[in-house]
């Protein structure tokens, strides 16, 4: 199996090289990016090297055909991978984990595209995150990934739907509008699990310097397998609402984002009933950006994770660095602290909680180069 997938992976990457010399329109690109990490979990102090810190490392081939008359047909195929082992990233059953659709585009009408793609609410959230939503080291990606127990019925908001139809629209002024439904699907991380339908609505302002966006995400039920338990737990359906704001004065960029995630209440004598792993919660970020120099880019957030109805509350703070060494390689730092109370245990992607309330720090130092 793993040596038929990287037999085909290598003949897409012959094909792509030899097909962008022919046509124009296809293009191969990606990004490599490794770090290092030192963590202290609950005490206890580890080291470790890791991928996508700053950027995830990922390659693809996207390509426009021009249709006439303002239409265009656009696609996009764009797999994961780590790095340091060399291995797929995230869910490793999907080789193109990060995204693969196909696009109709018209300059006046929108577009309208089909497959697995981002959502409207990543969009909508992402300029107002100093840490762009990365899903390794961005505390919005720490608490949105968070396996805790009183939220196990809850489903998060994944950034990336499969079996999706999104609706663009053209940008007026400023203003734009995403609509996407997406069908049943499943995926493995950060647990087992099946998604229902969904729902996905955003709208966002851009212009002198402001931005703000709002999201509407409605998710039907689904079901995962947790670790521990002797059955499917159902994951209830559930509404995600986000708002995000940044201002730009000079060279900082303030940036606001919060998200209320509201589950269905659970059927009494229903596993989520019983294990009372249905509340509600939020996510807040409060950070700026600074563009010291063209080269140099300083990043800073305070965030925390709050769950409605239990002693089950985290806040944090990050810090990063970033220094281009050209208009491809950049070199990168980051240090955060999240302390957890109560049963909270929310962590860094890629590492779990020594036990509940207990807090973390992390330092990482990295590179990233684009092609």
């Amino acid at each position: 199996m793993c040596s038929s997938r990287r037999s085909m992976i290598g003949a897409m990457l012959f094909l792509a090289a030899s097909g962008a010399a022919a046509e124009t329109g296809v293009t191969l690109y990606g990004v490599v990016d490794v770090f290092g990490q030192y963590l202290n979990n609950g005490g206890k102090g580890s080291w470790s090297e890791r991928s996508g810190g700053n950027s995830g490392s990922y390659f693809g081939l996207k390509g426009t055909e021009d249709l006439g008359g303002g239409l265009k047909a656009v696609f996009n195929v764009e797999n994961g991978y780590n790095v340091n082992n060399g291995a797929f990233f995230g869910d490793s059953t999907a080789m193109f984990y990060r995204q693969a659709w196909v696009s109709l585009a018209h300059e006046k009408y929108g577009s309208i595209t089909f497959g697995r793609q981002y959502q409207p609410t990543f969009w909508a959230l992402y300029p107002s995150d100093p840490f762009r939503a990365n899903e390794v080291l961005s505390p919005l990606a720490a608490a949105a990934t968070t396996v805790a127990r009183n939220t196990l019925a809850v489903q998060s908001a994944g950034g990336r739907s499969s079996n999706a139809v999104i609706y663009k629209s053209p940008n007026v002024g400023g203003a734009q509008f995403w609509g996407m439904y997406a069908l049943a699907a499943s995926v493995t991380q950060p647990l087992p699990l099946s998604t229902g339908n969904m729902l996905d609505l955003a709208a966002t302002y851009s212009g002198y310097g402001l931005y703000v966006g709002l999201a509407y995400q409605n998710q039907h039920p689904g079901s995962k397998t947790v670790p521990g338990l002797p059955a499917m737990l159902p994951s209830l359906s559930t509404e995600h609402f986000t708002s995000a704001l940044s201002y730009r004065v000079g060279i900082v960029n303030l940036q606001f984002n919060y998200g209320y995630h509201r589950p269905k209440n659970a059927a009494a004598g229903s596993l989520a009933a019983r294990l009372n792993a249905a509340h509600s919660f939020s996510i807040s970020e409060l950070g700026a950006t600074i563009q010291a120099t063209p080269a140099d880019a300083l990043e800073i957030a305070g965030f925390q994770r709050v769950v409605r109805g239990a002693h089950d509350n985290t806040w944090g703070v990050q810090i990063g660095a970033d220094h281009s060494l050209s208009k491809r390689t950049a070199l990168y730092a980051r240090g955060g602290y999240m302390r957890n109370n109560g049963t909270a245990t929310m962590s860094w992607p890629g590492v779990a909680v020594s036990s509940p309330g207990t807090s973390q720090t992390l330092a990482v130092a990295g590179m990233t180069h684009r092609f």
